[in-house]
């Protein structure tokens, strides 16, 4: 709920300041270790925060944020992405159900003893029960949709407050460094480009590093485009223009200010290479999972909390993914069905675990999960199915033990645990290197799997014992009755039970 100083620096420092929250009982030491580390630097960079009266007035410019925490603080955390998408389609089946039993309803044949007033009337009050608990049903799942809303407000709000509080910081002094002296060479020189590009045609345009703040739309009218390079820029928005570049594979917008980026880009089937590392993207539009044919995606160094739900389903060609430096709490399930991933690059962000499925990720060769920090406690059991695994660095983290089947990973051949409490495998084995900690590892899988074979075994064989006895306990039961017969009979006649013929030669006196 706090805002981070990395991203609101000034905000934090003053919501550090104010007495309300700095003596709250309910802050965690980490959120306490962090504030003590920004605190200091901010004040070195920018003075002016010592002033009594210029944290007063920031302080009181800021009431709707320390509002909107107190409410957040009390409803708890941000639902997941996946949860969010979730609770959506939710909603959507139980309105198709709804539907569904109105129709129904509607179609119902009247009985012949039931005035027509009258059925009206049940039919009515039939709807009417339906539409209640429809409406019960979909309550839990709309809160847990307002509940992201509320976050997502503040955020915003967060972003507003700390461009107020520059703003007072600097006095209103507006944009420093002269840029605009320079705005009509460079606008001079992207209308060269786009001249020459519609009368001779182009396939690669490079525009990185000369400060545009706008991307022509006149860009989206050069069909024949294969690479655009708009790297390096202050670039704010992306025109829906785009939509025109049918065949653009590579797409760098790398190093530029963006908030977001446009549903249009799903229109771009032959992208193969997108790069919006760098950025201020909060989100991916689901959009840009209809780009099929993309074999690259880095969306690194922005303030993503989530990836689209699809991602894995609608992306077959994806061979690196890039997702570095955000601030992402779990991946989407279908992330595991991401079958050329070769790939993957998930560190410094705030991810508490994997997928369970994970290991269906079997062309997978290099991956990194390294400081998510107190957030990774533990990997997947499926995790020593990725037996193309060569790279794994999950160092930073709170892993207490590997996953017994991690021997399984034939591949592996660099391995960082560094800065884990590890206990499994013990430390000994972990200093010896990941050849000794793979074998460690399988030796102890398959002392495992010989010991739950040994347990199935007797268990079978228990249950054998157990038939053998119930079986014999029938044969003697069958065959009491028989034996009984043949007692008393002479010793020269054992075929058969004795007889009233024998009887009477038994009884005969010598």
């Amino acid at each position: 709920m706090d805002p981070n100083p990395g991203t609101f620096p000034i905000l934090s420092y003053v919501m550090s300041r104010l007495p309300s929250l700095t003596t709250k009982p309910t802050a965690t030491t980490s959120d306490t270790e962090l504030y003590d580390i920004e605190q200091p630097r901010i004040v070195d960079q920018m003075p002016n925060l010592a002033d009594p009266e210029l944290i007063a007035a920031m302080a009181g410019a800021i009431d709707d944020v320390q509002q909107a925490r107190a409410i957040l603080k009390l409803i708890g955390e941000r639902p997941t992405h996946e949860e969010v998408d979730h609770a959506k389609t939710k909603l959507t089946d139980i309105e198709a159900e709804l539907s569904r039993q109105l129709e129904g309803i509607v179609l119902l044949s009247r009985p012949t003893e039931i005035e027509v007033h009258g059925w009206r009337a049940h039919l009515a009050e039939k709807e009417k029960q339906c539409r209640e608990e429809a409406e019960k049903e979909k309550r839990v799942w709309k809160s847990l949709i307002q509940l992201d809303e509320m976050h997502e407000a503040y955020e915003k709000l967060l972003k507003s407050a700390e461009k107020k509080l520059v703003r007072m910081y600097d006095g209103d002094t507006g944009d420093v460094g002269g840029e605009g002296d320079g705005s009509d060479e460079v606008d001079e020189v992207v209308v060269g480009i786009l001249q020459e590009a519609d009368g001779k045609g182009m396939e690669r345009i490079e525009i990185s590093d000369r400060k545009l703040k706008v991307l022509p739309e006149a860009f989206g009218r050069i069909p024949g485009l294969l690479v655009l390079d708009a790297s390096k820029n202050l670039l704010s928005v992306i025109p829906d223009s785009i939509v025109g570049l049918q065949n653009l594979e590579e797409l760098n917008l790398s190093a530029n200010h963006l908030e977001s980026l446009p549903d249009s880009i799903g229109f771009l089937q032959k992208l193969k290479l997108l790069n919006v590392s760098g950025n201020k993207l909060t989100a991916l539009p689901d959009a840009i999972c209809q780009c099929r044919s993309l074999v690259e995606l880095d969306v690194s160094f922005n303030d993503l909390s989530y990836l689209p739900t699809n991602i894995g389903y609608e992306l077959p060609n994806l061979k690196k993914l890039m997702i570095q430096l955000n601030k992402i709490r779990s991946l989407p399930s279908s992330i595991c069905e991401l079958k050329s991933l070769c790939y993957l690059d998930a560190h410094v962000n705030e991810l508490h675990g994997l997928p369970a499925a994970f290991g269906r990720l079997t062309t997978l060769e290099i991956l990194n999960l390294s400081s998510n920090f107190a957030d990774l406690k533990e990997l997947p059991e499926t995790f020593g199915e990725l037996t193309n695994l060569k790279e794994l660095d999950v160092s930073n983290n709170q892993i207490h033990a590997l996953p017994d089947t991690f021997g399984c990973l034939d591949n592996l051949t660099k391995l960082n645990l560094e800065q884990n409490p590890l206990e499994l495998p013990p430390v000994e084995i972990v200093n010896q290197g990941v050849q000794a900690i793979k074998t460690f590892m399988a030796k102890r899988w398959i002392a495992m799997l010989e010991e739950e074979e040994l347990k199935s075994n007797q268990e079978m064989q228990e249950q054998g014992e157990g038939g053998w006895l119930t079986r014999s306990t029938s044969w003697l039961k069958n065959v009491s009755g028989n034996v009984v017969g043949y007692i008393g009979t002479a010793v020269g006649s054992p075929m058969s039970p004795k007889s009233p013929t024998t009887d009477a030669y038994l009884n005969q006196q010598l």
